[in-house]
């Protein structure tokens, strides 16, 4: 692999320490937990999780700009438009209430353009990771990553659909059009958060949406999902990550054939 492979070996010895403290941490009678100013949960694990990886950044990567979800963008991208972003744990709530779907996200972004992703999954022994031209793999990690694949599924009919919450596209004015999109499918299910999208990269599901995402829930994923053969856009049909607002970036991944068929069903809001 050549290209972004030192910055890839760095992402897996970053999720080596991220694994290390999130495992610790995981199930542990004293971990706390509080609510953050938008009411969603954040544990002593998603905070030292990220102030590890900070270090380590900060020791290899010291040109570089990091924006992680607890700690925010600190320091900015460089000249070069080099940027970390981490979601020390995706998926607190399953995290915290013991459910073993959760991982931690390592993206490295160049003017924007997602070029390297990481998910690390501890709790489900599993890893994956791609970098832009260098394929997308999985396994327990680098020494033993299989190349992965999306599925060749062309017709909604045969196609199995992952969302996120209802509540959400609900809230979207597109819950008509996602419970329509439900029926049409062979099967339908919310695995939720990073899941859906490693799934969809390797071949067991064919689509995977969300409404509303943050930078650090998304960035990882799109490219490992492209690099495995598959589309990554918004709503509207833009390349994602389409913005880095918490409320701007929406995500539609699929494995290519039907992206513009799902797009047509849940591309616009219905008037209200």
């Amino acid at each position: 692999m050549t290209g972004y492979a030192d910055d890839l070996a760095l992402a897996h010895l970053l999720a080596d320490a991220a694994d290390a403290v999130s495992s610790a941490r995981f199930r542990a009678l004293d971990l706390r937990v509080e609510s953050k100013p938008d009411l969603t949960p954040v544990s002593d694990a998603d905070t030292a999780v990220e102030r590890g990886i900070r270090a380590l950044l900060a020791a290899h990567r010291p040109d570089d700009g990091l924006l992680g979800e607890e700690y925010g963008e600190q320091p900015p991208a460089g000249p070069d438009g080099r940027r970390w972003v981490v979601d020390p744990i995706d998926g607190t709530k399953n995290f915290v209430r013991g459910v073993p779907v959760w991982a931690t996200l390592i993206a490295l972004l160049e003017h924007d353009r997602p070029v390297l992703g990481l998910v690390s999954a501890p709790a489900l022994g599993r890893r994956w990771w791609g970098a832009l031209g260098a394929g997308a793999f999985a396994g327990t990690g680098p020494a033993d990553g299989a190349p992965i694949r999306v599925s060749g599924v062309t017709a909604l009919a045969d196609a199995s659909v992952c969302y996120s919450s209802l509540t959400g596209w609900e809230q979207s004015g597109r819950l008509d059009a996602m419970l329509q999109l439900m029926r049409d499918t062979w099967r339908s299910r919310a695995y939720g958060d990073f899941y859906g999208y490693m799934l969809l990269a390797e071949g067991a599901l064919d689509v995977m949406v969300e409404p509303e995402l943050s930078l650090w829930d998304v960035a990882a994923l799109v490219p490992i999902v492209t690099e495995a053969g598959g589309r990554f856009t918004d709503l509207a049909g833009r390349p994602a990550p389409a913005g880095t607002d918490s409320a701007d970036i929406s995500a539609v991944a699929s494995n290519g054939p039907l992206h513009d068929d799902i797009l047509g069903r849940l591309g616009r809001p219905a008037e209200r």
